[in-house]
């Protein structure tokens, strides 16, 4: 098996990105936290990829943070007092590099996603599930706090849910998941590259830099109201109508033909 942390696969203007640490169901050390990210950047480099999708290999998304790594820090506390909070900000800054990604990001979850691994599946656009899947968040019976999670928790599951989960340390099956909105759609695990490529389909019928442009307005009207947003936004449309996407999808409507946007 190929040892790199990450493998990546290009199909078209799609990229894979797979965590490749079975033997510890894909926990989050520095090196696959680093790869990941290190990928995220240059596709966001590269005009061509429009979709990321991340997935776990061995039949598991993630297990979250890898705690010998956090052993290894409490070590290094008496030279570098800062060492654990270094460690948790390079994930926290790995869910926010996808967060804020203008490519749209889908995850494809199966087996366990806890801790870090729950986390990245929320700061995805799309999470597909198959019926293995079971999230968890157990920091706090670990007596530990889900730090760098808990907007995402909150941002995909509102305030009411996150608060339980942290609770409770809620171990979550795949049904529930999707009662919750805590992932958008299950299949079972054998339909799941099936349900994968249509997701696929439906995004890369959408202009990327209108796709960029739409989650950058969501992203901000979080923390503003919609009067406050009014001038902003109608610069923001007529931006993307005066651009060539924005003439291109025009004149495909009227002309009642498929738009050409970048390659699929």
């Amino acid at each position: 098996m190929n040892e790199s942390p990450v493998l990546q696969r290009r199909e078209g203007a799609v990229l894979h990105l797979t965590l490749n640490r079975p033997r510890s169901r894909n926990a989050l050390n520095v090196a696959l936290v680093l790869a990941l990210r290190e990928a995220l950047a240059a596709a966001e480099r590269d005009e061509g990829v429009r979709v990321i999708v991340l997935r776990g290999a061995g039949g598991h998304f993630s297990a979250g943070a890898d705690i010998s790594e956090m052993a290894t820090a409490r070590m290094k506390l008496a030279s570098n007092p800062n060492a654990i909070t270094e460690l948790n900000a390079q994930f926290g800054e790995l869910c926010a590099d996808f967060g804020r990604s203008g490519r749209a990001v889908v995850a494809v979850v199966e087996g366990t996603a806890m801790g870090g691994g729950f986390g990245l599946a929320c700061a995805a656009d799309v999470t597909l599930a198959g019926e293995s899947a079971v999230f968890r968040l157990p920091e706090t019976s670990l007596g530990v706090v889900p730090a760098q999670i808990a907007p995402y928790l909150v941002e995909r599951l509102g305030y009411s849910q996150a608060r339980r989960l942290a609770v409770t340390g809620g171990r979550i099956a795949a049904q529930r998941a999707l009662e919750i909105g805590l992932v958008h759609e299950l299949h079972p695990d054998a339909e799941l590259d099936a349900a994968l490529a249509h997701t696929l389909h439906e995004i890369l019928q959408n202009a990327p830099q209108a796709v960029a442009a739409t989650k950058a307005l969501i992203a901000k009207s979080r923390l503003h109201s919609p009067a406050s947003l009014v001038q902003e936004a109608a610069e923001v449309f007529s931006r993307a109508a005066l651009s060539a996407e924005g003439t291109e999808g025009q004149t495909a409507f009227l002309q009642k033909r498929k738009a050409n946007w970048m390659p699929q």
